[in-house]
């Protein structure tokens, strides 16, 4: 098993917003772009649009469960932006990780 990387500095989370290449669905937006380093990135945003403190972080947990469900099909090195809407909040990490297999899916991350 190895071991997420996040995303930490702003600047890596602009270059994904601004020339990575972005997926959406009611619960969940990711962008996704190719990297250099060898290895798979991860960030994942929240706003407070979403809710208080507790919502928010139930949010970044649910999607952390489903990327780890889904990290050793992925193929390649990528960085991955998951910015969680409205909807994350309402939703189990089962359904969610269905919901980013299909984002993986369409961003060609993953073979089927």
């Amino acid at each position: 098993m190895k071991r997420t990387v996040t995303l930490k500095n702003n600047y890596e989370f602009h270059r994904l917003y601004g020339k990575g290449k972005s997926f959406k669905t009611p619960a969940l937006v990711l962008y996704v772009m190719k990297n250099r380093v060898g290895i798979c990135r991860v960030g994942i945003t929240t706003s407070k649009k979403i809710g208080n403190a507790v919502e928010r972080s139930r949010c970044r947990r649910v999607i952390r469960a489903a990327y780890r469900e889904l990290e050793p099909k992925i193929t390649g090195n990528f960085d991955f932006v998951f910015v969680a809407r409205s909807k994350t909040k309402y939703v189990k990490s089962t359904d969610l990780e269905k919901t980013m297999f299909d984002l993986f899916c369409q961003a060609g991350v993953i073979s089927v």
